[in-house]
Formats: C-alpha cells, structure tokens, sequence
C-alpha cells in the first residue's frame, strides 16, 4: 500500500495490498464499492424524503451521507479499513436505532434489511467476535422495542414520521443490493482463493513427487557410493596387505640396519597410506549415520598410554617434548566407555598437533572434571606450540576435506579429514568439540565426557574372565605349531604372506583357492580354526560360513571360524556374524591382532 497518497487520491489501486488475494485486500475492495453504492442509495432517498417534507427522517439521512462521504475520503487517503468499518457500523446502529425509537417510532422492512446487512457487513469484515457484538447491539434492542409497543403503548412525545411507500421500496431495494454486494464480493474472494489453494496444491503435489524421485536418486546415488568405495578400498587394502605384511615378516627376520631403516620407511609410507583409505572410509560411515557403537569396561590411564604409545616416538622424531597427564582418580577407576571412537578422536587430535608442530611440546591431558558415585565427567585436552589458526578459519577447519589454507595442505599433505572426523563422531554422541588457538603460538582442542564407573563386582567377574582367558591362552602359546588351519583365500600374493606369518608360529596350514574348495576340505579334514577370505570366485566367504554350519559333525559345525578382509561396506560386520563366523579381522592387520583372536577362539573350544 503507497503512503504516499494523495488527498485527492479516488483511485481503489492505491490503496489495495499488492497481494489481490489476500483477505484485507479484499475487505477493502468491499468497504471501498459499498461506500460507493450507499453515498449514491443515500442521495436518492434524501431527494425523495426531501420532496415528502419528513424532516427529521431528513436530517438522519443527511447524517448518514455526510458521513458515508467523509468515510469514502478517509478510505482512500489512508486506507484505514478497520476504523472506517467500525465508525460505519457504529453510526449505522445508533442512527437505525434513532430511526426506530425516535424518528419512526416502529420497526418496519426497512429496519429488518439495515439489521441484515449490518450483520452481514460486521461478519465478513471483522470477523466472529465483533460480528456477534453488532448483531446483538441491532438485534436486543430492536426486539426489546417490539415487546414494548405489543403491551404497551409507546408514546415519547414526539411526532412519528411516515415515509411514502416509494421511500420504503428504495430503502428495501438498498438493503437487500448491498446485502448481496457483500455476499457475492466474498464469494468471488473464496473462490479466488479456493482455486489458488488447488493450484498450490497441485504444484506442492508435483513437488512432492520430484522430491520423492530425487530422495530415491540420492539413496541409489549413496549406495552406489558405498558399494564404489567399498570395491576401491578392497582393491586398494589388498595390495597394501602385502606391502605391510612382507614389511613386518622382514622386520622380524633381524634385518641389516641399513635394510631395516629401508623396511621402516616403507612401512611407513604404507601405514600412511591405509591412514588416508581409512579417514575417507570412516568419515562416509559417519556422514551416513551407520557408525555402531560400543559400551566395554576400560581403563581411560591405560587407554591412553595406549593410543600415545605410538604417538610418543613421532613427537620425539620430530624432536618434540611429549607429555602425558592422566588424573589419579581415573587410573583407579575402571568406566564404560567406547574405546574405538575415543582413541580415533584422541589419534587424530595427537596426530594433528604432532604435524603441525615444528617445535616445542605436545601436551595430552585427561582431567576428571566431576565426581559423583557413579559418573564421571572428564576432559581430554590436546595442546600443542605449533603453527596456530586464525580466528577466522577455526569454523574451516572441521569442513571435510579442507585445511586452513592451500600452502598449508601443500606443506603439510593429508586428507583434511581428521578434524571433520573428530567433530562429527563426537557430535554423534551429544558432545561438542571446543578450540583455542593464537597464530604462531599453537592450539588447543578439548572435549568433555561422561562416564559411568564400573561397580566392584563387575571388576571382580571381569578379573576372574581375564585370567581364565590368560591361562587358557598361556597354555596355548606352546601348542601353537599343533593348531590345524584352514586358510579360504584367492590371492596368491596373500596366500604366501599368510604361510610365511604362520610359519613364524611353527603353524602349517591348509590353502583353499575359494569358498567351494574350503567347504570340500571341511568335509573330508580335520581344522581346529578357518581363515575365511570373504570375497572369493566359486562361493565367498558368507556362503562358505553357512555350509559350514550346515555340516552334521558337531565339530565341524562349530569350527572358529576368522574373517578376513579388505572390504569396508558399513554392515560388513553383522553380515561376518550373520553367516556364523565368530570373529573379524580388517586387513591389512596386525600380525599380534590376527595371533590374540586365534588363541581365543581355539582356547574357548578346547
């Protein structure tokens, strides 16, 4: 609506909402069209009651006009409606009721179609509430005035006037042409709305079919992702399994210094390159959500002189002071917790503070901020005196894939995935990862967690599992070279790594080529234990677990079986369980990792 009308202004254009079809549109469409029509009725009938000499019905018409015109101006000056509807229909019930009790002194037709259309008008243009207050204020006291002159006689010392029938017809056609302005202006106005409201319908239909194609296009789009990432870290994993693996069988073999200085770089280089496969795989799993989490016992001072252990020797490469401080109070104490995601979140932090730091020290601390009888509140913090961030690229810096600048991903390498790792495992359970940093004076990243301590009779049952799983084990240390094994596996550069690993533990073990070929020698021999490749020609690795289990000697049937894998789809291991396997191990994998879960397994059924 333009403020800046002129006075002078007649125009309806003006002071109508450029939104035709909204209701206060439309309210003054009605105001502005009735106030035309009623301006004109009303100079009719004041000729017409002006030729009949009834002077006070007269002046009462007068009124009304004058005001109707007054109104008309003001409405298209400055579009007030609701005060003009209201000043109209205020004026409107005092002059009928003055024309009733006063100036004709009964209700005739006429009064009956200004009540109708005072209704009506107060309704549509103000709603229920004030429809309901003018209805009544015209209505109660008409009828109060009719049950009055039926019983008694109305006299208030005034003469009554006596409008010709002429005058009577006029007011009634009036009325009743204004009455159906109202109604048919209103109409127009909900069938406008009616027929936008179905061709909005109709398009939020369309949208709504578009948007359903395009979340099936996405969720194809992701699995297909998956299942590309799933195929490339495979092929990927499968070569580097061997790289590590021939890297850490020479290592054992008490190389020449100068051949183990060359082994370790290679090793190195390899490791680094799993690192990169693994923070790509991980960060898909936890943007899609299929990240599972654990509850395990644990003790944080062990855990984290376990994930610092390695950490210490890169620090001290690079010629950094490392230091470690854990509270007393959680050395004592044994939580649950998940140990998986809080070493990847302390990993990568360590690792970042170590690369970006060229002097000085790294600072790991694990602080128990709260102490209740069962929760423990602690902070891990992660301080270092490296190169530092800039206020404004302390947000980047947990984007995937980015670092805080171009020079610095040149500079430094890696992914720029750690961070945007760190931030969303943490965000995935309730937490939130703070940070302070000053350019060339170094960072510090901490967290904060809750723990709930492990009671002194889950310690005891635990203690009691662990040492007859220490005993067992210890036991089957010095029988390792008796242990019967099945190795399921398609690759021959595999297949002589893994005999060339068993062969440092006096283990000899049986080769399947596929998943056929192990089930056919389950069949006919006898294993304590079955490596299973999972992807295999012939029959994989699942289907192979499955006719395994189908088999009727009960031995056979519950044979350890072990996984092994370079796969990396997000539910590899519920498939693994699934199938009736018993453990997974990821390659490529620790030779002590690979030794620790066969000497479990085979102990549990011995």
């Amino acid at each position: 609506m333009d403020k800046g009308i002129s006075f002078f202004n007649f125009s309806i254009a003006k002071i109508t909402p450029k939104d035709e079809l909204s209701l206060d549109s439309t309210r003054i469409r009605m105001l502005y069209y009735g106030l035309l029509m009623a301006i004109y009725v009303l100079a009719v009938l004041q000729v017409n009651i002006y030729y009949q000499q009834l002077v006070k019905l007269a002046v009462t018409n007068a009124i009304i006009l004058g005001g109707a015109i007054i109104l008309f101006k003001w409405l298209t000056y400055r579009a007030n409606w609701k005060a003009i509807t209201h000043l109209l229909l205020i004026t409107g019930t005092l002059l009928n009721l003055a024309d009733v009790f006063i100036v004709l002194q009964k209700v005739d037709k006429v009064t009956v179609g200004v009540i109708l259309m005072v209704m009506a008008f107060s309704f549509y243009m103000l709603g229920k509430k004030n429809g309901f207050l003018y209805s009544f204020l015209n209505i109660v006291p008409i009828v109060l005035f009719a049950v009055l002159q039926n019983y008694y006689t109305y006299n208030i010392g005034i003469v009554a006037e006596h409008p010709g029938t002429s005058t009577l017809i006029i007011g009634l056609v009036s009325c009743f042409s204004i009455i159906a302005l109202i109604h048919s202006h209103f109409y127009s106005s909900y069938l406008s709305t009616n027929n936008l409201l179905k061709e909005n319908y109709e398009q939020q239909k369309a949208l709504n079919e578009k948007y359903k194609l395009a979340i099936e296009k996405a969720e194809k789009s992701f699995e297909e992702k998956a299942e590309f990432l799933s195929t490339m870290s495979h092929e990927i994993r499968t070569p580097l399994n061997a790289v590590i693996g021939m890297s850490n069988l020479l290592i054992m073999g008490g190389p020449r210094p100068d051949q183990k200085e060359n082994l370790e770089v290679l090793k190195f280089s390899a490791s680094n390159l799993l690192s990169i496969v693994n923070d790509v795989l991980d960060f898909n799993k936890i943007e899609s959500g299929k990240q599972v989490f654990e509850n395990v016992k644990i003790n944080l001072g062990e855990l984290m002189q376990n994930i610092c252990a390695g950490q210490i020797i890169s620090a001290q490469e690079k010629g950094l002071h490392f230091s470690l401080e854990v509270d007393e109070v959680l050395s004592q104490k044994e939580v649950f917790a998940e140990p998986t995601r809080i070493t990847q979140v302390v990993f990568n932090l360590i690792s970042n503070a170590i690369k970006f730091t060229h002097q000085g020290n790294i600072q790991v601390r694990v602080s128990c901020l709260e102490q209740k009888t069962s929760l423990l509140t602690v902070n891990f913090a992660v301080k270092d005196t490296g190169i530092g961030i800039e206020q404004d690229k302390l947000k980047l810096i947990f984007e995937p894939f980015t670092q805080e600048s171009l020079s610095t991903t040149r500079q430094y390498g890696g992914t720029g995935l750690g961070l945007a790792i760190v931030k969303r495992l943490l965000e995935s359970q309730g937490l939130r990862i703070q940070v302070a940093s000053k350019p060339g004076a170094g960072s510090e990243f901490s967290f904060n967690m809750e723990f709930t301590v492990a009671t002194e009779v889950q310690n005891a049952a635990a203690e009691i599992q662990a040492d007859a799983i220490q005993v067992i084990t210890a036991a089957r240390e010095n029988n390792l070279n008796a242990l019967k094994v099945l190795i399921a596996e398609d690759n021959p550069v595999n297949v002589m790594l893994m005999k060339k690993l068993l062969s440092k533990w006096k283990i000899v073990p049986t080769i399947a080529e596929n998943g056929e070929r192990a089930v056919e020698l389950m069949h006919y021999g006898e294993f304590d234990i079955v490596l299973m490749d999972l992807q295999m020609p012939l029959m994989n690795g699942f289907d192979a677990a499955v006719e395994i289990r189908k088999m009727h000697d009960p031995k056979k049937a519950n044979v350890p079986i072990i996984a092994l894998t370079a796969s990396a789809l997000f539910d590899i291991k519920e498939k693994v369980y699934a199938s009736g396997m018993n453990e997974y191990v990821s390659k490529p994998f620790k030779p002590s990792e690979l030794l620790e879960k066969m000497q479990i397994l085979t102990a549990a059924v011995a």
